[in-house]
């Protein structure tokens, strides 16, 4: 058996697809199938069901499964353990990031972070916050900047950095321009704009309105808050924002306090609680947890304004 037959079947497994799976692990799909087919036989009985239109574990699959995993992650174990006693912090980082924050100076960060340690090479991803989480788990990246939902994603270790209050936002000739608070209850009717679901902002006013009985009515969605802005100042709905972001944008928008504990939205930097991590991604967590934290403390608000919303 090879090492390289069971990362194949790993991929495989998680992918429930060959042609995923050759893409994940950068070979062509006929060696995948080959190599499988061969750890197959050295087993005596098929690994996967082949049959259906995707690929699933058989239950001799599903039996070695775990212990092709723990067979990797031991290899990956060891390499680490190599590398902390030659003392090397070499090697690649990937980080993900809820959409692009100026006022979050991540290139900044990272700019500060390859001038300490220049052999590190580092890539960066985008994606909204259940992505990051699933991929910082899935080990494709290494840590994330992500928004948090009402709790905290398991099995992943987060350093809050920036917390603040969720608002409603309306034009300065809408019906509500008028108001200053409003229940959740008073504004059931109203309809909507608000980022996608899948992030921490979507999460919290889904959490707001489920706890009083009732589904938000949202009709207009984007990944891009200052779209969100532009919908709400053209008297589309009612927009849900990050409150720095609203007031930044008062000369188009209208801030309304909702009166719900669950409608406030943190940024979190998280990584992964449990198994191997390289030297590089520990020293960028380590450096990173230094630096944001600073930073949340000191300009929190303005870190958060459009972090949290653009993605979080």
């Amino acid at each position: 058996m090879e090492l390289r037959q069971f990362e194949y079947f790993v991929a495989v497994a998680e992918e429930s697809s060959f042609t995923k799976a050759a893409a994940r692990v950068h070979v062509a799909q006929p060696g995948v199938s080959a190599q499988i087919r061969r750890l197959e036989r050295e087993f005596g009985h098929e690994l996967l069901d082949r049959s259906g239109r995707t690929v699933r574990l058989t239950d001799v699959g599903s039996a070695v499964l775990p212990y092709a995993r723990a067979a990797l992650a031991a290899v990956e174990g060891a390499r680490l353990a190599v590398d902390d006693l030659a003392d090397l912090t070499r090697g690649q980082v990937t980080i993900g990031t809820v959409a692009a924050s100026s006022s979050l100076a991540l290139p900044e960060l990272l700019a500060r972070f390859h001038e300490r340690y220049p052999a590190v090479a580092m890539a960066l991803t985008e994606g909204n916050s259940d992505q990051l989480s699933e991929a910082i788990r899935a080990g494709r990246i290494d840590a994330a900047v992500i928004g948090l939902a009402v709790e905290p994603p398991e099995d992943l270790d987060i350093q809050v950095i920036a917390d603040e209050l969720l608002v409603g936002a309306v034009a300065h000739d809408h019906s509500l321009a008028g108001r200053r608070e409003v229940s959740v209850e008073e504004i059931l009717d109203q309809t909507l704009i608000c980022l996608p679901s899948g992030t921490g902002l979507r999460s919290s006013v889904e959490a707001a309105w489920a706890a009083v009985g009732a589904k938000p009515r949202i009709a207009f969605e984007a990944s891009d808050p200052q779209v969100l802005a532009q919908l709400a100042a053209r008297g589309l709905g009612l927009g849900i924002l990050p409150q720095p972001f609203a007031r930044a944008h008062a000369h188009q928008l209208r801030s309304i306090t909702i009166s719900s504990p669950h409608l406030r939205g943190q940024l979190a930097l998280a990584w992964r609680a449990e198994g191997p991590i390289n030297p590089a991604a520990r020293a960028f967590i380590a450096y990173a947890r230094e630096s944001l934290g600073s930073l949340g403390s000191s300009a929190g608000p303005e870190i958060g304004s459009v972090g949290v919303a653009s993605g979080s």
